[in-house]
């Protein structure tokens, strides 16, 4: 619900602040000037273009906000949450306008884009007037009416998610032919990747046995050599030695006849290296009997090395992690030739999901013309009471040409009418005026209205070229639909302005500065009679205008305003 509408030096005024309230609202004047003010800043307020130099907004900064209690208007508050912009139970939306730059808009305080702008507006409010933001030249609001009125949201609902599962799968088949003839060429080239390492048969941690044996064998005849002399130095043998000359040292304590204390540490440490040197020498043969010098062995070894690190250099790995390597194009293997089983699965499951879309569209299909059928034929009886008896709307549902499967279902939803017996029928915006356009969406709301909770509705001059007894059917029928939506509606006739729960009167008016100032007022029980004299009296308001006045406004409460 549209709760307040703020204008900040938007053409004729410098500040306006108007707030809404629930039920009907009329708004009436002595000229149009103030009820377009409303209309042309509800409309750039929900993204529409604006002629900056005629509004004379280009002239400093301007600023439009209107704010809306979405509390009941769960679509909106979906979105919202969608497009990750703060919700809670007000909306605030903004217009920003500085001379010499862009038009900024705003959701919630956020910056949006025009498009964002008017999309959410399309949940929020439906204008009905000669501009160009009409829900009724809106080819997918003739849906949303047409399901709700059907019941069929739900229904919608699932075909139209259906309808993305086939899309889905449809991208990925189409992903999975596209680089069918890349993958066959990868394919086989994995193969013979995978084929190279398990003819060469490289086994865990191999490289770094075969590292440690090439050190070996190229340092034996070295380490032969070196190895014997340690022994001599070490090993019981002719000549001096190491254990020896220990053993003599040991010799030499224990035939002393007194042992200083300096000196009583001094022989359990010449028989801990005594030991030491002893186990030493027991490496050093055990170390000699393991090596020896193999030059065929040593070539070997070498052309296994570098076997290896080629084919290391071809993956780009260090050689002791091709292991880990060809792991991972075994995967990219497999991953290939499932690939083909993936299509398979695929094609199998876009059948099933098909089928299951065209029997949900179908019966969609089948409740929507139903529906069709009794909503036009209602709206029919409405355009009646509202002088357009010569009027038909027909609703038809249209099949889609194209063979993709439709979120919206297998048809496309028209409103069309005829203005005159006998002559064809066409779209509401090729064969009717603003007022008749007007008349048709009430009559359409009204319709709906039982079905379908419409946020706000602005009507402009619903009443043209009418008088009488339409004009008081037209009134009743805005109060009713004003008992379950906020209606704003701007009219000439008292028949009308009577009917409203609120009235509100523009008026314009020439400052002492020379400026033109432009006020929106709501009007009490005592204004009210005034004005409902002035629309039916003109100038010249006579006690017997007020009287009809007091009349008039006394039955119209006294209608009931449910549907």
């Amino acid at each position: 619900m549209l709760t307040s509408l703020n204008i900040h030096n938007f053409s004729l005024i410098e500040h306006l602040e108007i707030e809404f309230l629930s039920g009907t609202s009329a708004i009436s004047g002595k000229t149009g000037a103030g009820k377009s003010l409303i209309l042309d800043a509800l409309a750039i307020t929900l993204g529409a273009r604006a002629d900056t130099d005629a509004l004379g907004l280009n002239k400093g900064h301007s600023e439009i906000s209107a704010s809306f209690d979405i509390t009941k208007i769960n679509r909106a508050a979906s979105w919202l949450r969608e497009e990750q912009f703060t919700s809670d139970n007000d909306c605030v939306l903004r217009r920003v306008f500085n001379e010499g730059k862009r038009t900024r808009g705003y959701i919630n305080g956020r910056a949006c884009t025009m498009q964002q702008l008017q999309k959410l507006s399309s949940f929020l409010i439906d204008i009905h007037s000669q501009h160009e933001h009409q829900s009724l030249m809106r080819q997918d609001n003739y849906r949303f009416l047409l399901d709700d009125y059907a019941g069929a949201t739900a229904s919608c609902a699932e075909v139209n998610k259906i309808a993305e599962e086939l899309n889905q799968i449809q991208q990925d088949i189409e992903s999975l032919e596209s680089s069918s003839n890349k993958n066959l060429d990868k394919l086989n080239f994995l193969q013979f990747q995978i084929e190279e390492w398990e003819k060469l048969a490289v086994a865990p941690d191999e490289f770094d046995k075969l590292e440690e044996e090439q050190k070996l064998l190229s340092n034996s005849e070295h380490l032969l050599l070196q190895s014997h002399r340690l022994l001599n130095l070490c090993g019981p043998n002719t000549g001096h030695n190491i254990r020896d000359s220990l053993s003599e040292a040991l010799s030499i304590l224990r035939e002393l006849s007194y042992l200083p204390k300096s000196l009583e540490n001094v022989s359990d440490l010449l028989r801990s290296c005594l030991i030491q040197v002893e186990e030493a020498t027991y490496e050093i043969k055990t170390a000699l009997e393991n090596l020896y010098s193999n030059p065929q062995k040593l070539a070997e070894v070498n052309e296994r090395i570098s076997a290896i690190f080629q084919l290391s250099r071809k993956h780009r790995v260090p050689p002791n992690q091709l292991d880990a390597a060809i792991l991972v194009l075994k995967d990219e293997l497999k991953a290939l030739e499932r690939n083909e089983q993936k299509m398979q699965t695929l094609q199998k499951q876009y059948e099933k999901t098909t089928m299951l879309y065209k029997d949900r569209a179908q019966k969609l299909s089948n409740t929507r013309q139903l529906a069709a059928k009794k909503m036009a034929s209602e709206i029919n009886l409405q355009l009646a009471k509202l002088e357009m008896k010569d009027s038909e709307l027909m609703i038809k549902l249209v099949p889609r040409n194209d063979s993709n499967y439709h979120p919206s279902g297998s048809e496309r939803i028209e409103f069309l009418i005829s203005t005159n017996r006998g002559q064809p029928h066409n779209q509401l915006h090729k064969v009717v005026s603003g007022g008749e356009l007007s008349r048709i969406s009430l009559a359409i709301q009204i319709v709906a209205a039982e079905h379908s909770k419409i946020p706000t509705l602005v009507l402009d001059e619903v009443d043209v070229g009418i008088g009488g007894a339409t004009a008081e059917i037209i009134g009743q029928l805005l109060k009713k639909l004003g008992s379950i939506s906020q209606v704003i509606t701007i009219t000439h006739l008292p028949q009308v302005a009577s009917h409203a729960n609120n009235h509100y009167v523009a008026q314009k008016q020439q400052l002492h500065s020379g400026k033109i100032s432009t006020t929106l007022t709501l009007l009490n029980d005592e204004d009210r009679v005034e004005e409902i004299s002035r629309m039916l009296g003109g100038i010249n308001i006579t006690e017997k205008t007020r009287g009809h006045a007091h009349e008039m406004l006394a039955l119209a409460q006294k209608t009931k305003p449910e549907l």
